[in-house]
């Protein structure tokens, strides 16, 4: 595993934080309980119900690690240090469609949050990275697949 950095806002260590907890608590315990079940019925070698626990319990155990590894290089967004007007991690921002005059809120988050289906977009997306650092009333220009996008920034939070 990489030791990158991994970017939360305080919510989101605390839902990786409490994800793991739950791991380590509850789902270790009810997989090994699993196993000890699927033993009982005998001869493991054609056992579908051991087979089926210990990929979950290797599951587990790899997400545990992951969630481990993240929690302990995260750094935490200070949206409080945000300087007023500009585009920064944690910043809710309004920006315009120059094309067709749509506009979008987005908040601008790390990899690990990013859901943009919830308009939360990662700072390493096309237009997440594009506005990073942008300040009201900018027009940007963002690389995305479909091609060029231009976008101006209404609104910074």
């Amino acid at each position: 595993m990489s030791s990158k950095e991994t970017i939360l806002t305080a919510e989101g260590l605390k839902k990786l934080e409490d994800e793991l907890e739950n791991l380590r608590s509850v789902r270790r315990h009810e997989v090994a309980e699993r196993i000890k079940v699927a033993i009982g019925y005998g001869d493991i070698s054609e056992n579908s119900e051991y087979d089926d626990a210990k990929n979950e319990q290797a599951f587990i155990e790899g997400r545990i690690l992951e969630l481990e590894q993240m929690i302990s290089t995260a750094t935490v967004i200070d949206s409080a240090s945000n300087k007023e007007g500009v585009v920064m991690l944690g910043s809710t921002v309004v920006v315009k469609d120059m094309e067709f005059g749509d506009e979008e809120t987005y908040t601008i988050v790390g990899t690990t949050e990013a859901d943009p289906s919830k308009n939360r977009i990662s700072n390493e997306s096309p237009v997440g990275a594009a506005i990073l650092g942008q300040k009201v009333n900018s027009v940007v220009q963002v690389h995305t697949p479909a091609g060029e996008l231009s976008y101006q920034i209404l609104e910074v939070k």
